[in-house]
């Protein structure tokens, strides 16, 4: 096959319908193929002014020599433009996955997008999208006008209302309706700086932040681990109490009927499964370690079924358990145990040194200090501690046969399902739900990695929703290049950093912008660029936008 690129142009014509004239330019590009001439249309350029149109044709008509014709005219000047390269990245990445036509067209939908990519770039509040609009040529790749905070905290509310269609579109747009029905469902938590915030609360932190606020955030993704919903509760919300509105929106949202819920045994519990059975769904889940042993009391499963790779056990409610020990883990709880156990014994040296320089030191003080150290490390059960109180020491041992009970389930787990064999094997469930190891990178990535969902700028519960929404669509397309990086050995926060470098170059007339021209990218860049198969413009409209923010900053910065 051979293909020759020929020229780029830009391609008018105009119709005439009820007595008005409608334009239409595209900017286009010929080549030959195969011995025909193909067209491939690039951009749209009918909303841009005759002037801005003229501008492309003429830098187009002179882009062999631009150089030397803009030297050739006295009113012509160039200089740096905006940047251009990490905004047509993201754009063109957004457009791919469906999120560009599910946000519309609309100028509400454009802010959101801009939130979404300016998310991707730089994180921050939206006083720092507004300021990063005025370094980045957001405006001219997303044919905005100019924009100020206050703009997009009102476009948050516009998200909010509106994410459960934005929601829907994107699941159709992804292909939703020809998928297999199986949804990952996960919560985590997110703690607050300050405390106004209307749906922050007390409650299981898992960021370990003792005294801070937070918000509880459910996640539902694909069987891919692509995220399709995601939802904000109050803080005090506990785990299984977010389950309810998933199974809704599978049914209404999604209109999925034959559907398969994965979640982890804090999740999935009698309730939800009564819940799902009486809409004919399924679901796999693990049971917790009480169950397991209740269920080796009653003979349903057997200790010797753990020595196989993967073992299954049916009941006669059609209820199915599939087991598994992994080594791995049984080693590293072998080697925490070991760890606790070592901490303690120095625990109790010091305590018996103490005993033996101060004469007037209690002994059964310092057995209970022993004794407090023991239950935090969650040892006690198995270690046995005692007051020699003639020879003032703290004497120290385990219980064997206690500990070998404690430890006979060391890395044992049991998946729980409702799924009959024909439909998956019990390879096919174990495998399903080690799938939401892909959920809990999700919330890595979101909260703390490239993305910093945190600090939450934002104090009304609709713009709390709406911010975090936000950072999952910005999820999407970081995911998605992620994968396509892989290969080059960079973090997206890398490529993204280095894509920033591309700038536009400005062409004026007399002070006034014509178009703006998008230099050859060095080789670095186009190897990011094209192992995500994005070709740059050649000329974007220069619109000459001035996003500026409302807030300035303080006159002790500006001496700083």
């Amino acid at each position: 096959m051979c293909i020759i690129v020929a020229i780029m142009y830009v391609d008018s014509s105009s119709t005439t319908r009820q007595g008005k004239i409608y334009e239409r330019h595209l900017l286009r590009r010929s080549y030959r193929q195969d011995g025909k001439v193909k067209h491939e249309t690039i951009a749209n350029l009918s909303k841009c002014s005759p002037e801005e149109v003229e501008a492309i044709r003429l830098a187009l008509r002179h882009k062999g020599q631009l150089t030397e014709w803009v030297q050739s005219r006295a009113n012509l000047c160039t200089r740096q433009g905006l940047s251009v390269g990490a905004v047509w990245l993201v754009y063109d990445r957004a457009r791919r996955l469906g999120i560009v036509k599910a946000l519309g067209s609309s100028r509400e939908g454009k802010l959101a997008l801009w939130q979404v990519i300016a998310r991707v770039i730089d994180q921050g509040s939206r006083l720092s999208a507004v300021r990063l609009a005025g370094n980045h040529a957001g405006c001219d790749v997303l044919d905005l006008e100019s924009f100020d905070e206050d703009d997009l905290y009102a476009n948050l509310d516009w998200l909010c209302e509106n994410q459960a269609a934005i929601e829907k579109r994107l699941f159709e747009e992804s292909g939703g309706r020809d998928r297999s029905g199986l949804f990952l469902y996960d919560v985590t938590s997110s703690y607050l700086e300050g405390d106004k915030n209307e749906l922050s609360a007390f409650g299981y932190n898992r960021d370990g932040k003792k005294g801070k606020k937070q918000i509880v955030i459910g996640l539902l993704c694909s069987a891919e681990g692509e995220p399709l919903s995601v939802e904000v509760f109050h803080g005090n919300t506990q785990d299984p109490q977010t389950f309810a509105p998933q199974i809704r929106k599978a049914i209404e949202r999604f209109g999925t009927r034959e559907v398969t819920f994965v979640g982890d045994r804090g999740m999935i519990k009698s309730r939800q499964i009564e819940e799902l059975g009486e809409e004919g769904f399924h679901y796999i889940t693990a049971i917790t370690k009480p169950q397991i042993e209740k269920l080796l009391r009653q003979g349903t499963i057997q200790m010797e079924l753990f020595d196989a790779v993967l073992a299954e056990v049916s009941t006669d409610g059609n209820i199915r358990y599939v087991l598994r020990r992994n080594p791995v883990r049984a080693d590293e709880m072998r080697e925490s145990r070991q760890e606790k156990w070592e901490t303690l014994k120095k625990t109790v040296e010091d305590r018996n040194f103490y005993l033996k320089e101060h004469p007037r030191a209690k002994t059964s003080v310092a057995l209970r200090q022993v004794r407090e150290r023991a239950e935090r490390l969650k040892v006690s059960s198995w270690v046995k501690v005692e007051a020699e109180e003639a020879e003032r020491r703290i004497e120290l041992g385990v219980d064997q046969g206690t500990l070998a009970e404690e430890a006979k389930l060391d890395g044992c787990y049991v998946l729980k399902t409702n799924l009959a064999g024909e439909s998956a094997d019990k390879e096919t469930i174990h495998d399903r739900y080690k799938d939401l190891t892909q959920v809990e990178m999700a919330f890595r990535t979101s909260k703390t990695v490239e993305l910093e969902m945190r600090p939450i700028h934002v104090r009304l519960a609709a713009r709390t929703r709406a911010h975090v929404f936000v950072v999952m669509l910005a999820y999407r397309i970081v995911s998605d290049l992620a994968k396509q990086w892989v290969h080059l050995d960079k973090t997206v926060q890398e490529g993204i950093d280095e894509l920033k470098s591309l700038c536009a170059t400005e062409i004026l007339e007399n002070g006034h912008p014509l178009c703006c021209q998008i230099p050859e990218p060095r080789e670095s860049i186009k190897e990011l660029l094209d192992a995500v198969e994005i070709r740059m413009p050649e000329a974007l409209p220069c619109k000459g936008v001035l996003v500026t923010t409302k807030k300035k900053l303080p006159s002790r910065r500006k001496t700083d």
